[in-house]
């Protein structure tokens, strides 16, 4: 399979604009480039029938599950709004996302 690229990255604040979960904000937890789907908390629980084995007790589970990435848009620090973004590149060489909005780096966390 082929890797979805994505601006999207882990730790992100992002909401739900499409789906059941539509209007829901939470953080990504994991991003599954291959599927072109991620993992955000409070978003599209799903309940997993588990047995009990020996280091953990059975039961219904709930957990999330992965919603696709043309779902999701990434909330600006600044605007609290959902907000398209756009590549900057700094004097330094980086390359930095920034809010279409209001202009604000987007921070990235360290790695």
């Amino acid at each position: 399979m082929k890797r979805v690229k994505t601006y999207l990255r882990k730790n992100d604040r992002v909401m739900v604009i499409a789906g059941k979960d539509k209007g829901k904000a939470g953080r990504i937890l994991s991003i599954l480039t291959k599927k072109g789907r991620a993992t955000v908390e409070g978003v599209n629980i799903i309940k997993r029938h588990t047995r009990p084995g020996p280091g953990s007790q059975g039961g219904i589970i709930e957990k999330e599950g992965p919603v696709h990435l043309s779902n999701l848009m990434l909330i600006c620090d600044k605007c609290t709004d959902p907000v398209r973004i756009r590549w900057k590149v700094l004097e330094n060489g980086e390359k930095v996302r920034v809010c279409k909005k209001c202009g604000e780096v987007i921070a990235t966390e360290a790695k």
